[in-house]
C-alpha cells in the first residue's frame, strides 16, 4: 500500500467519524426528544384509561356498540344500565353475545403455545416454546392487545364485527394439552336457537400447524342474501426478535400465493414505508414473515380476494411493521356450510415447509434464479448433511467452504495459470511501457494484446474463473442470513451466527458502518487484501493499470462498511474462502515451473505462424480502428 492511499483512507476514515460526531443530537435535543416520547406514552395511557372509564360509564346511546376491544384486563364489561332489548337493537340476532366474561383457553403441544380468547374468539397470543428472542425472552410471535382477528357482515341490516363479541367454548378447561394426542376446541358464537357461528380449532402433537375451520350453521336466514363472501380482517403488530433491527426489517414483510400461480411478495429492502395491494383474484394463502419465523394462514381450497398492507414503524422500540389483511372468505347460500383453513405458526425452516407442498418454501429467501438453484440443490443438502453428524456450526461452515473449494479448485488453478503466464510476460510488459508514452494509452494497449497473441496467452484467463465462482459467494449472501439453523448458534467469539458478532461496541454510530466493530468482517477484509496484493504482484505491471492499486484497497474496505451489520457466518464465510484460496494458489505454485513456462511463452512468440485471433482480440482491434486509434505511419 503506497503512502497516497494509505492518506486517502485514513482522510475518509476522518470525515466520516467527524460527520458522525458533529450530526450527533446534542443533550439538549436528545431530552427533548425523550420529553415527546414521554409526552406520546402519556397520551397513550389516558387514551387507553379514557376507553375503561367508557365502558364503565352508563349510558343509553343505542348507536354505539359495547365493546371492550381497546381496554386491557377487563373480565366483565356488561353494562347494568342497558336493557336486553337495547342490546338487540345494536346487535340483533347476536343481542346474546354481546356481553361476557373474558377468558382465555390454552391449546399447547410441545411446538406451540396457542392462548384463544372468548371475545373474539381468536388466537390472542402465539408462542414459539423451542426458541427465545435475541434477550432470551419468551418468542412471542403476536401478543392479543396488538392482534385483529374477526369477521365483518351485514346480518338483519346491522354492521356485524365479531371482534365485539364473546364466543362460548365447548369445554369448561382452560388449558388442553396436544403433547400426546390431538385435541379440538370448539369456540360458538350464537345467533339465536341453532344458529351460530362456530371456530373449530385443531392440534396435534409436534405439529407447527393448527387447524382452523369455520363453520356457519343456519345463518342463510340471519346473515345478508347478497353476500358471496365475507371479510376476515387479520392484522398484527410485529415485534422485533432479534439483535440487528434494520437487518430484520430487510427480512420482515407480507408473502402471498396466487391460487394455481405463483408466490408473490411485497419488496424487503426498499425504503418505502408503506406497501399494499388489492388482490381481486383467488389467493392459497398469506403469510405475515420475519426474519426466522412466519405466522401463514392457509385455505384448504382458496380464499375469494384478498387486500394487504405492510406499515414500518420508524421509532417503535417493540414492533417492527403493522401488517393488515383483509381476506375473502367464500359464503354460499346454504343451511350449513364450512370453510376449512389452517394456521402455521413456526420457523422459516426450508425443508419444514416444503413438505407440505404448497410453495412455501419461498418464504426463505434463496435470492435469484442462479443462486436459488445453488443453495436449494447444492449448499442445502450439504449443510443438512453435515449437520446430522456435526454438532458445531461454525465446524459446518468450515467443511462446507473446503468442500466448495475443492470442487471450485479446478477453475482456481486455472486462474493462478493465467495469472503465472502473466508474471512471465511482465519484463516485455514492462518494455512496452517504457517505450511507449502513457500519452498514448490505446497504442500501449495494442501493443500489449499483440504480446499477448504471440505468446498464446489470453488476457481473460485468470478473469473468467473468478467470474464462475461469483454465483457460489452470492448464494452464501442469501443463505447464511435467513438460515433458521445458525440462529443463536456461537462460535468463537461470535455468540449467534445470524447476525453481527461485535467485539467492541462505539459510543457513536459511523454512517454505513454502524456503532459496533466486528471482527470477522475485519478479518475478511485483511484477508481479502491480502489475496488481491498477491495477485497482483503476480499479475501485470502496476504502471499499466495506474488505478488499479487504488481499487484494490477500496474494494475491500467498501465491503467492509457494507457487511459489518450482516451475517457474523457470512463473513467468517468469506474470510475462510480467501484464506484456502491463498493456500490454493501456494500449492500451485509448487506444480508451477516458471522458467519453463516463460521458455514457451518465448517459444510461441519466435514462431514464424501466428495464432489466428479470437473473436474477442479482434473486438478489440477493431473498436480502436474505428475511434483512430491505430498506430501512425511512419514519414518517408
Amino acid at each position: 500500500m503506497d503512502k497516497n492511499t494509505i492518506i486517502g483512507l485514513l482522510v475518509i476514515a476522518g470525515i466520516l467519524i467527524g460527520y458522525s460526531l458533529f450530526t450527533r443530537p446534542s443533550q439538549e435535543e436528545m431530552a427533548e426528544k425523550q420529553r415527546i416520547q414521554d409526552s406520546i406514552q402519556n397520551a397513550q395511557a389516558l387514551i387507553i384509561e379514557q376507553q375503561q372509564q367508557q365502558l364503565e360509564k352508563k349510558t343509553n346511546d343505542q348507536e354505539t356498540p359495547v365493546t371492550v376491544e381497546d381496554a386491557k384486563d377487563v373480565k366483565d364489561v356488561k353494562d347494568e344500565s342497558l336493557s336486553p332489548d337495547q342490546y338487540k337493537d345494536v346487535y340483533g340476532a347476536f343481542a346474546e353475545a354481546a356481553v361476557g366474561d373474558r377468558q382465555y383457553i390454552i391449546l399447547e403441544n410441545d411446538q406451540i403455545k396457542m392462548s384463544i380468547a372468548t371475545l373474539g374468539g381468536r388466537p390472542y397470543t402465539v408462542e414459539l416454546k423451542e426458541y427465545q428472542t435475541h434477550d432470551s425472552l419468551p418468542l412471542i410471535l403476536f401478543d392479543g392487545d396488538s392482534t385483529i382477528f374477526g369477521l365483518s357482515f351485514f346480518a338483519q341490516n346491522r354492521s356485524i364485527n365479531t371482534n365485539e363479541l364473546f364466543f362460548t367454548p365447548d369445554t369448561h378447561e382452560s388449558h388442553l394439552d396436544a403433547a400426546s394426542r390431538p385435541v379440538t376446541l370448539s369456540m360458538k358464537l350464537p345467533a339465536g336457537e341453532n344458529h351460530y357461528i362456530e371456530y373449530l380449532y385443531t392440534m396435534s402433537p409436534g405439529d407447527y400447524r393448527v387447524g382452523f375451520d369455520m363453520r356457519f350453521v343456519n345463518m342463510t336466514e340471519i346473515m345478508s342474501q347478497n353476500n358471496n363472501y365475507i371479510d376476515l380482517t387479520w392484522n398484527i403488530f410485529v415485534p422485533g426478535q432479534e439483535m440487528g433491527r434494520q437487518n430484520e426489517l430487510n427480512y420482515t414483510t407480507i408473502f402471498f400465493k396466487h391460487y394455481q400461480d405463483e408466490v408473490e411478495k411485497f419488496s424487503m429492502r426498499s425504503k418505502k414505508d408503506v406497501f399494499e395491494k388489492d388482490i381481486p383474484t383467488k389467493v392459497r394463502w398469506i403469510a405475515f414473515k420475519q426474519q426466522f419465523f412466519s405466522s401463514v394462514l392457509i385455505a384448504d381450497n382458496f380464499f375469494a380476494n384478498a387486500s394487504v398492507r405492510s406499515t414500518k414503524l420508524e421509532d417503535d422500540p417493540k414492533y417492527l411493521k403493522i401488517f393488515e389483511s383483509q381476506i375473502g372468505i367464500p359464503f354460499e347460500q346454504n343451511p350449513e356450510q364450512e370453510q376449512m383453513m389452517t394456521f402455521y405458526f413456526g420457523p422459516n425452516h426450508f425443508n419444514t415447509l416444503k413438505a407440505f407442498d404448497l410453495e412455501l418454501e419461498n418464504l426463505i429467501g434463496l435470492g435469484g434464479l442462479m443462486s436459488r438453484v445453488i443453495n436449494r440443490y447444492a449448499i442445502i443438502p450439504v449443510f443438512n448433511f453435515l449437520n446430522s453428524f456435526i454438532n458445531s456450526y461454525g465446524l459446518i461452515i468450515l467443511v462446507l467452504t473446503i468442500m466448495i473449494k475443492m470442487v471450485l479448485f479446478p477453475l482456481t488453478y486455472r486462474s493462478y495459470i493465467s495469472m503465472a503466464k502473466m508474471k512471465a510476460l511482465k519484463p516485455e510488459i514492462d518494455a512496452i511501457n517504457e517505450k511507449i508514452p502513457k500519452e498514448k494509452s490505446m497504442e500501449r494497449q495494442q501493443a500489449t494484446m499483440a504480446l499477448y497473441k504471440k505468446a498464446g496467452v489470453s488476457p481473460l484467463g485468470g478473469c473468467l474463473p473468478m467470474i464462475l465462482q461469483m454465483p457460489f459467494l452470492l448464494a452464501m449472501f442469501r443463505f447464511f442470513p435467513t438460515s433458521i439453523e445458525l440462529r443463536q448458534q456461537s462460535f468463537l467469539w461470535a455468540h449467534d451466527l445470524s447476525t453481527y458478532d461485535s467485539i467492541l461496541d462505539l459510543p457513536f454510530t459511523i454512517p454505513m458502518y454502524g456503532d459496533h466493530i466486528s471482527l470477522f468482517t475485519l478479518l475478511m477484509t485483511a484477508s481479502t487484501i491480502l489475496t488481491m496484493r498477491i495477485s497482483n504482484q503476480a499479475n501485470m505491471s502496476q504502471s499499466q493499470m495506474p488505478g488499479m492499486k487504488g481499487m484494490m484497497y477500496i474494494m475491500p474496505v467498501m465491503f467492509m462498511f457494507l457487511l459489518n451489520n450482516w451475517s457474523s457466518a457470512l463473513t467468517y464465510y468469506y474470510f475462510l474462502a480467501n484464506i484456502i484460496t491463498f493456500g490454493q494458489n501456494q500449492i500451485s505454485k509448487r506444480f508451477i515451473d516458471e522458467d519453463a513456462l516463460r521458455k514457451k511463452l518465448q517459444s510461441n512468440q519466435k514462431k514464424s505462424t501466428v495464432k489466428k485471433q479470437s473473436s474477442f482480440q479482434k473486438r478489440l482491434e477493431n473498436m480502436a480502428k474505428q475511434r483512430g486509434y491505430n498506430t501512425p505511419k511512419k514519414k518517408k
